[in-house]
């Protein structure tokens, strides 16, 4: 998105923005305009960096350091964000946390610890973000940042794989409960995204040449999908809510078939 002014004279809040999608998001998002706060949980030098990034831009930011897992320390974060910037009016729910087991060999931590993050997470943002839009009595938009996970089986996933598929319908649901308040809810599904997170799974040469292998023939990079979901946060969407925003280089179609044959 270039430095249209868009976003401008609005406050933001992204979670998990110190490195990868949220990092690219928040500034695509002062680049437009908006003040921005940086959660972060454990990259406390790179949230510091975001921040100067956006200082030099001229916006207000803000860095703040949250598990998203745990219910007060969001509810706190957004409202300093909004006490600091004057209310809050977009928020992205970015963070997500993931270990990858087959089921019948995972460890239970690990598993409960994918879905506090990922699913409670999300849902704790989302609530606290959209009481205190309601309370301004302004509007608001939100996106939550799913994953093509939520509608594919993946293997050694089950745990993201369930935590995604239930922050789809929150958003839905959401989506309809807000209405009345002019906010907005939508989903973002990235597909493959060449980010930091990832090679938690994947050695660099992995995902290059897994990347070559999906029907784009190329990982995502995180600038894309921080276009996408400033678009989806954007007035120019202002018709949407309640859809889902897909920006996954086709991994959901059958990507395995035989290219051009036609045949299964």
């Amino acid at each position: 998105m270039k430095d249209d002014m868009r976003f401008s004279g609005r406050n933001a809040l992204v979670t998990g923005a110190s490195r990868g999608i949220g990092r690219a998001t928040a500034l695509t998002l002062a680049r437009g305009g908006a003040n921005v706060a940086i959660n972060f949980r454990s990259h406390p030098d790179e949230a510091a960096e975001v921040c100067r990034e956006i200082e030099s831009l001229g916006r207000k930011a803000l860095a703040v350091q949250c598990d998203v897992a745990d219910q007060a320390s969001v509810e706190a974060m957004v409202a300093q964000t909004a006490q600091a910037f004057g209310g809050l009016d977009l928020f992205v729910s970015n963070a997500a946390y993931s270990d990858r087991q087959l089921m019948v060999e995972a460890d239970m931590a690990g598993f409960r610890r994918t879905v506090d993050v990922t699913m409670w997470g999300a849902f704790y943002g989302l609530r606290a973000s959209a009481q205190q839009m309601v309370k301004q009595g302004r509007g608001g938009s939100i996106v939550i940042v799913s994953s093509p996970h939520a509608v594919l089986a993946i293997p050694t996933a089950m745990a993201y794989n369930m935590a995604k598929a239930a922050i789809d319908h929150m958003a839905r649901t959401a989506a309809i409960e807000l209405v009345e308040h002019r906010i907005r809810v939508n989903i973002v599904h990235p597909g493959w995204i060449d980010t930091p997170g990832e090679r938690k799974f994947f050695s660099e040469e992995q995902m290059q040449s897994g990347g070559k292998k999906l029907p784009w023939g190329r990982l995502g990079t995180p600038d894309e999908i921080a276009n996408g979901i400033c678009f989806v946060l954007s007035d120019a969407a202002d018709y949407m809510t309640g859809s889902t925003f897909s920006m996954e280089g086709g991994v959901s179609l059958p990507w395995w078939s035989n290219r051009g044959s036609g045949e299964m």
